[in-house]
């Protein structure tokens, strides 16, 4: 089932307080040309709060899964994803991903016009007496995660040669459908060639994601997903920094000049935990090639979609059916 080989791969690193933008974008653009994979530091979220945000995501996984159960990811995609939940690579995977999870979005208010729209919509948190302070922490991580993007998200646009704030408009990231998914990896070890893993191989399905892990090691690249054999590459964790990687709406809008890269996590045994933050444009925006990307002899590849109905179809296809959980919910409300 698995013909590949695994070796180690270095990537670009962007400080956000660096004053010389040219170096800044320089050094993003050939991350976004090579494997649109890059480290971001200096991004002022502290230390401190950020082993704030992942002994709160411990502590809600510890939970017993009748607990965690009534939480139970929605329609809206709100709450929590058991483990094999997600089954990303079906033609590799002999289960799901050995992965559980927790997806929290823009708050909005169930009686708000806008909650009507896919993945808008209140949030679903656990009990306040059994996780005190838990949500204060994951909204406060919410928002300084989305102020960490739109700052990417500019470096992002002079690379490819757009104005700094074309990434800032309404329709893109003014509002955004940013989604905060706090990740639990059981201590099972991956087996490729028996199509186990801790996440099957896939590429991210928005702009950008923001990842914060935990220093156990298990994140792999391929960036050349028809080679035979597929060469996957390990990517060491970052203290104080963010693995950040293009989603395959950049690199729609590039015109496949910005690359989103496919990625899986195979684990040797250890528990791992990390945070991802997908950022995806506003509902309406329509994601077609860029002016700068395209030319006589690279004409547009792909049609123009919106940007909501291209992210339903992609969860649609990846995530268990909900009414698969029915017997699990009634027991989990007990």
């Amino acid at each position: 089932m698995e013909n590949s080989e695994i070796s180690n791969t270095v990537l670009n690193c962007i400080s956000l307080s660096e004053p010389d933008v040219h170096k800044s974008v320089a050094l993003l653009k050939q991350a976004c040309l090579d494997s649109g994979f890059f480290y971001v530091v200096d991004h002022g979220i502290s230390q401190e709060f950020m082993d704030e945000v992942f002994l709160q995501s411990k502590k809600f996984f510890d939970l017993p899964i009748k607990e965690k159960m009534k939480v139970l990811r929605n329609e809206k995609n709100r709450g929590y994803t058991p483990l094999l939940d997600e089954i990303l690579d079906p033609d590799n995977q002999v289960h799901g991903d050995y992965k559980e999870g927790y997806y929290i979005g823009v708050e909005v208010p169930e009686d708000d016009p806008q909650a009507n729209k896919p993945f808008y919509g209140p949030n679903q948190w656990p009990s306040d007496d059994i996780l005190p302070r838990w949500r204060e922490v994951m909204e406060r991580y919410h928002n300084e995660a989305l102020r960490v993007a739109k700052e990417v998200a500019r470096i992002i646009a002079l690379a490819l040669d757009l104005p700094s704030d074309f990434f800032d408009r309404p329709e893109m990231l003014g509002e955004p459908i940013a989604t905060l998914r706090l990740l639990h990896y059981e201590a099972r070890a991956s087996d490729p060639s028996k199509g186990l893993y801790g996440a099957g191989a896939h590429s991210d399905f928005g702009l950008i994601t923001l990842l914060a892990t935990d220093d156990v090691v298990g994140l792999q690249i391929c960036k050349d997903r028809n080679a035979v054999p597929q060469v996957w590459e390990y990517v060491a964790p970052l203290k104080r920094g963010f693995i950040v990687n293009l989603g395959d709406m950049l690199e729609r809008w590039s015109n496949c000049i910005f690359r989103s890269t496919l990625h899986r996590v195979v684990l040797d045994g250890k528990e791992r935990y990390s945070i991802a933050y997908f950022v995806e444009p506003s509902h309406e925006c329509i994601v077609e090639c860029l002016p700068t990307c395209m030319s006589e002899s690279n004409p547009p590849k792909f049609p123009p979609v919106t940007c909501a109905a291209y992210l339903s179809q992609r969860y649609m296809d990846t995530h268990a059916d909900l009414s698969s959980y029915q017997n699990h919910t009634k027991v989990g409300s007990d």
